[in-house]
């Protein structure tokens, strides 16, 4: 069995969430995937972050979609970081990004961006529930996504039965695979998924016994804010198999 993919979380390592430094410092330490939040400014420039409110330097609020990148900029005690210099990094680093897209307007020029870059095998995109999955689909077939699942898919129906849908819905918007909050990933799931066809990314596991137990449940990647310790699991459950083999 295949070791998990490392996906660095944003702001992995201690480092800044939604920072080129984070990028760095996961790369560097051994990830495959970084992942960042993105979205789109009022003029359309695709920049790191989670939320739309930021914190302007004279203490009040900006939202990131009401103003332009040059007005955001010129406010804010830290600069936004731009989505193409960090994708591009990531791309000449021989690795994969994950683009958590916060917000619908963010995903026409990301298209276009990745489109531009001939990065379509190279990101794919998270932070896209069901709807947004199929809207995806629709207007940008050649964008790779998950389908981002939420806790509450798990509320109204038994286990096995919301595991079903959620594998319907990921198949019938396109999605490569099922983005899940570890906390409601059980064997079954894994295995329901793979018989779908579908692969499972979990986020965020920073505990070493938790990182083991998906990697021996078979999970497709592994999201951290630990790289360092994935990576030194990854080695080491390499060297065993190469031990089981001789």
């Amino acid at each position: 069995m295949d070791f998990p993919l490392i996906t660095a979380h944003t702001g992995c390592m201690g480092t800044p969430d939604n920072s080129a430094e984070s990028a760095r410092a996961g790369i560097e330490c051994g990830a495959d995937i970084v992942e960042d939040d993105i979205r789109a400014t009022r003029d359309g420039i695709l920049v790191l972050s989670h939320d739309d409110e930021v914190m302007l330097a004279d203490g009040t609020t900006g939202s990131i979609s009401g103003m332009t990148l040059e007005e955001l900029n010129a406010r804010m005690a830290r600069p936004l970081q731009p989505l193409e210099p960090v994708l591009r990094y990531i791309l000449d680093a021989g690795k994969t990004m994950n683009l958590d897209v916060k917000s619908d307007d963010a995903v026409r020029p990301l298209s276009m961006l990745i489109e531009k870059l001939g990065a379509a095998e190279r990101v794919f995109l998270t932070g896209c529930e069901y709807p947004r999955a199929l809207a995806v689909s629709e207007c940008h077939p050649r964008l790779r996504k998950l389908l981002n699942v939420d806790v509450r898919a798990f509320l109204a129906d038994p286990y096995p039965e919301a595991v079903r849908t959620l594998c319907r819905q990921a198949l019938d918007a396109g999605c490569l695979g099922l983005n899940l909050p570890w906390q409601i990933v059980q064997p079954s799931l894994v295995a329901a998924a793979r018989n779908a066809g579908l692969d499972v990314y979990v986020w965020t596991v920073n505990e070493e016994a938790q990182m083991t137990a998906f990697a021996e449940m078979g999970v497709r990647s592994i999201t951290t804010r630990r790289v360092d310790v994935l990576a030194r699991l990854k080695r080491n459950w390499s060297m065993e198999e190469m031990h089981e083999e001789a």
